[in-house]
């Protein structure tokens, strides 16, 4: 497997919870399943599947668990593979246990690799780390050989070429899954080859009830605590482990204050949210930040839909370029406190143009 060390965190895990690869749950997301499952049946397994939505709803744990289930159970005519009636691999199987300890040798994953100084991980997921994880689609296997991209936005080009012409000519018994938060960044020539599978955000109580399954210490957070966080986690169960966090939820409704005065702004504020992105511990604040905003962009766009397009561009493309900001100030350690102070600038003069 290409990462073989389970013990080291990357940027595909959050922080303090299992890895998706070592969970045996999925919730919420029972049409996915159907249709891997009616596929695989039917004998029209695609080679590659784009799982797209928003992230932290379950994506990457619904592509570990269908590899699960593919090393497992690699001939669907088998009468225990044919009975079936989801994607579960129960823990006690060998499957289970090599895919989660990061050494089953027919799966590979590709993902951002750490920085050569150390400091976090690159911004972009390299073409040598694409080439390495698909050299597995070269290896003699019996059964089924894997490749889980995660992110696959993070693909460089060179990385997405390489990508692409792997998928143009699949070996047999080779899949591809590509977990994308906005599936539309990657190349149309690799979208058109793919199975797109869209997830939503999950409801309110799935969200729950997932975070109630990783155990420890999130089992044990209060009831009214949790239920703020999977609300303001908008369906997504990464985002409401972040919110359980009391300092998190209290940024969040500081952050959505200073929204809801736009076009008005209050620059004593800004500046002392800006100072909670500053240091090493402000880059989990700053994506709380950046995730308020992008809701309250979103309802904004919503409710004023009768302006149409044109109208509401500047609010599109003041998200995009904040976005783009963001993610070169995490690649590069960069301070984060003049992104606050503009976000709020740009939206002010956005909102007032409406």
């Amino acid at each position: 497997m290409a990462e073989a060390a389970a013990e080291i965190p990357g940027p595909d895990q959050r922080p303090g919870a299992p890895h998706p690869r070592a969970q045996a749950q999925l919730f919420g997301h029972e049409e996915a399943e159907r249709d891997f499952l009616e596929a695989w049946r039917a004998g029209r397994l695609h080679h590659a599947w784009l799982l797209g939505g928003p992230e932290g709803i379950g994506k990457a744990t619904f592509a570990w668990r269908a590899a699960r289930f593919l090393l497992a159970h690699p001939d669907p005519s088998a009468p225990e593979a044919a009975a079936a009636g989801s994607l579960y691999v129960p823990p006690e199987h060998p499957a289970f246990r090599l895919v989660a300890s990061g050494a089953h040798p027919d799966v590979a994953v590709v993902r951002r690799g750490p920085r050569k100084d150390g400091k976090g991980f690159s911004a972009e997921i390299a073409v040598a780390d694409v080439r390495r994880a698909l050299d597995l689609f070269e290896s003699t296997a019996s059964g089924w050989r894997v490749v889980i991209i995660d992110c696959a936005d993070d693909l460089n080009v060179a990385g997405a070429n390489a990508l692409l012409k792997a998928i143009e000519e699949p070996p047999a018994r080779a899949i591809c899954f590509l977990v994308a938060h906005a599936p539309a960044r990657l190349l149309p020539t690799i979208r058109s080859r793919c199975r797109r599978q869209t997830f939503r955000p999950l409801a309110e109580a799935e969200v729950i009830r997932a975070v109630r399954s990783l155990g420890e210490p999130w089992s044990d957070a209060p009831e009214a605590d949790l239920a703020e966080a999977a609300r303001l986690g908008r369906g997504s169960v990464g985002a409401t482990l972040d919110m359980l966090d009391e300092g998190r939820r209290e940024l969040a409704r500081r952050t959505r204050e200073l929204l809801e005065l736009l076009p008005e702004q209050d620059p004593g504020r800004a500046l002392a949210l800006a100072e909670l992105a500053a240091g090493a511990d402000g880059e989990t604040r700053f994506a709380a930040m950046l995730d308020v905003a992008a809701d309250w962009i979103a309802a904004l766009v919503r409710s004023r839909a009768q302006l149409g397009p044109r109208r509401l561009a500047p609010l599109v493309e003041v998200w995009e370029k904040n976005a783009r900001a963001a993610r070169e100030a995490g690649a590069y350690n960069l301070d984060r406190r003049p992104l606050v102070l503009s976000l709020f600038a740009d939206l002010a003069e956005a909102v007032r143009r409406l």
